[in-house]
């Protein structure tokens, strides 16, 4: 008999074979002796029927040789119980309730939860991302002891970050990152899993975590009104998480340097263990997206104001328009493809009292109207031609600005020209590298004489 298991029994990822022996993989937290082939365009991974026994401090098990239904026991959820006899062409439900409990949307534990949890922790996380994933119900008994102090000790001490970021990652990636969510605050683990350092300021806000979510809420449903398919999968995913930790932007902590970082970075790289890019980006978006409420006021506003003022180190002599347009060029090229994710969570607090964060689950939100101004300020950039502008390249380069300069080297005078040249591209998009080079050349005359 070769018993096949898998969730819903659709899509067919582990293949358990009696007596089939291969080599240990402690590298991936298991010592067990596993094979993997592929069949057709499925991995199929080989391990032999096991019973296992878990040592106080950790979640990896002594293995033994064990029966079918030993095997059925000793997994996390009911539906993740079931097997599949090729001879008979049947499936066998040695728990006796993982047929049930899948029929009807039951989240459960083959043995008692507080057991199954202790004995390893990472199932509490499996438990909320299935339960998420297929909308399925938990179990009263299984949140009572997901929600226990002993099971949050467990997750702290017996599993490693890289696990928990990798179940969170799948969370947050999967087609219901808000009911998952919602399960890890509900069931008091966020602070667990996103777990901060010892000191940091300013301190957080009462009941915090349930403005995270209700950050989430209102971020995924405003992605749902305009459409997923705005942005890609990573864009996606990272907008989720700077949607989810936009409370805690403004929250500092200090390495052991003395060096200042947001908290935002600490999570992502010590509670999560995700990539270093996704902790940047993250971070970019919360830098950046305050400079977007700013943007959607100077393109939709019809008074001659200082649009560039706090962002270019000198006003170019142009129609408000063009000037409107420098800024947005300006902060696209900053955040370049993911534009539109700093976009989207700028039109989420625009132009609320977005620093107020402690009545932002009970303010009403007008996703209607967000949606509109979303796609009102993705239009304007769009006919601005300025969707791409961070590929557009410069008219002038450094050996050019150092030649009108008569320098022999680059230096601070070389980089701000730089950027003044690239405002007046962006003010002139027609403009030829004759003309950019012209303006150099007599705007900086002007200041060699009156300097």
């Amino acid at each position: 008999m070769i018993p096949i298991v898998h969730c819903c029994l659709r899509h067919v990822k582990e293949v358990y074979v009696w007596n089939f022996l291969f080599c240990s993989n402690p590298d991936q937290s298991k010592h067990l002796e596993t094979a993997r082939m592929r069949l057709f365009d499925v991995w199929i991974d080989f391990v032999n029927l096991r019973s296992e026994h878990y040592s106080e401090n950790s979640r990896i098990p002594t293995m033994e040789f064990g029966t079918a239904k030993e095997d059925a026991y000793r997994r996390d959820l009911t539906i993740n119980s079931l097997f599949y006899n090729i001879n008979t062409s049947s499936v066998e439900d040695f728990t006796g309730r993982g047929v049930t409990d899948l029929k009807y949307g039951r989240i459960v534990t083959p043995l008692l939860p507080l057991e199954t949890f202790l004995d390893d922790p990472l199932r509490v996380l499996r438990a909320i991302r299935f339960g998420a994933r297929f909308g399925f119900v938990l179990d009263e008994k299984l949140k009572e002891a997901a929600a226990s102090d002993k099971v949050k000790a467990a997750i702290a001490d017996k599993i490693s970050r890289e696990r928990i970021g990798h179940e969170i990652d799948l969370m947050i990636s999967g087609n219901q990152p808000l009911k998952a969510m919602n399960y890890v605050c509900d069931l008091q683990l966020f602070w667990v899993v996103f777990s901060l350092p010892d000191k940091y300021k300013p301190a957080l806000v009462e009941g915090c975590d349930r403005v995270c979510t209700a950050f989430i809420d209102a971020g995924w449903k405003l992605l749902q009104q305009i459409g997923l398919s705005t942005l890609n999968d990573e864009e996606r995913r990272l907008y989720l998480y700077g949607v989810l930790f936009l409370p805690l932007r403004k929250t500092v902590y200090y390495d052991s340097k003395g060096k200042k970082f947001p908290i935002v970075n600490h999570i992502f790289r010590n509670s999560l263990k995700l990539k270093a890019s996704d902790a940047e980006m993250v971070m970019n978006l919360h830098k950046t997206f305050e400079r977007f409420i700013s943007l959607i006021h100077c393109l939709e506003s019809t008074e001659d104001i200082k649009l560039a003022e706090g962002y270019l180190g000198e006003t170019l002599d142009v129609p408000v328009g063009s000037r409107r347009r420098i800024l947005a060029g300006l902060l696209i090229r900053d955040i370049k493809s993911f534009w539109k994710v700093a976009l989207m969570m700028s039109t989420l607090l625009y132009p609320s009292d977005h620093d107020q964060i402690k009545d932002f689950p009970v303010r009403h939100f007008e996703l209607d109207k967000r949606k509109e101004l979303f796609c009102s300020v993705e239009n304007m950039i769009i006919e601005l031609g300025l969707e791409n502008v961070w590929e557009m390249k410069p008219l002038a380069n450094g050996k050019d600005i150092m030649n009108i300069l008569q320098l022999k080297s680059g230096g601070p005078q070389v980089k701000e020209w730089q950027q003044r040249l690239l405002e007046w591209q962006l003010a002139h998009p027609s403009g030829t590298a004759e003309e950019c080079l012209d303006w150099m050349k007599q705007t900086y005359s002007k200041r060699a004489k009156l300097g």
